[in-house]
């Protein structure tokens, strides 16, 4: 089994971002794990001008595209690889973490960490409920809904694939992919899409092509004061996705690693 992490770190060098990528590549290293870290900008998605919510900035101080979208760029590499992970730059992998890859089957397409299946903290579940109306109500599909915990997604900070999901592409390139009319409004941050990322339209994806996908245990993608403090030495993959709230915006990795390791 050929098998590939894919991570994309443009723009601003960060110490955490550093620290990160660095414990991914010795994961990596550790499960003979090929690793790419794509530095510069490829697909270059840009929202269209005389359509878009997304404020001018957004786009405009990364010269008129949306890094957010870059990610999807793994999908090149599905010719040379039978299994591919695309984790977020802000992913820490704790040391002598077992092998993500092995929790697919042959059978699955997609396989993440759903939000509402972690244990989150009862701020952070409220967050997600309001989230998960405004990002997906209006999406005919069947998000599983419930009173408490809102709609079922999952956080896209961590994906594992099969091959066998590149047929969803349906022999289009990334950005092919990204560009799809259905897609539109999710590029051009229309309505409750303002401030949406790949999350939203990768989790339409998802469900509206019926994939096979596993809910992996949400210790693949522990999210860093999303989930209870008690819980996160747990973590085999630590997500830093909340900047504000990580002390010295997680500038300190020293300092960081203790709430962690």
């Amino acid at each position: 089994m050929k098998r590939l992490i894919y991570q994309v770190y443009v723009g601003k060098r960060s110490h955490l971002y550093d620290h990160c990528v660095e414990s991914v590549s010795q994961y990596c290293k550790q499960h003979g794990i090929d690793h790419e870290v794509q530095k510069t900008p490829i697909l270059r998605i840009k929202p269209d001008v005389f359509s878009t919510n997304r404020s001018r900035e957004s786009y405009e101080k990364h010269g008129g595209f949306l890094p957010i979208f870059e990610k999807e760029n793994a999908f090149t590499y599905w010719p040379k690889y039978d299994q591919i992970a695309i984790i977020d730059a802000d992913v820490w992998i704790r040391p002598g973490s077992p092998n993500v890859f092995d929790e697919l089957n042959p059978d699955i397409d997609f396989a993440g960490v759903v939000e509402r299946e972690m244990p989150i903290t009862d701020q952070y579940r409220q967050k997600i409920l309001n989230y998960s109306r405004m990002q997906y109500s209006s999406i005919k599909l069947d998000w599983k809904w419930d009173k408490q915990t809102g709609g079922e997604f999952f956080n896209m900070g961590i994906m594992v694939m099969n091959k066998r999901i590149s047929k969803y592409l349906k022999g289009q390139t990334p950005h092919q992919f990204i560009n799809r009319p259905e897609f539109k409004a999710f590029v051009d941050g229309m309505g409750p899409w303002k401030w949406s990322t790949d999350q939203t339209l990768l989790n339409t994806w998802v469900k509206q092509e019926k994939m096979n996908v596993k809910h992996l245990d949400w210790k693949w993608n522990g999210l860093f004061k999303g989930i209870k403090d008690d819980k996160v030495k747990e973590a085999h993959f630590v997500h830093f996705f909340l900047k504000d709230k990580l002390p010295n915006r997680g500038e300190n990795v020293k300092e960081l690693m203790k709430y962690v390791s």
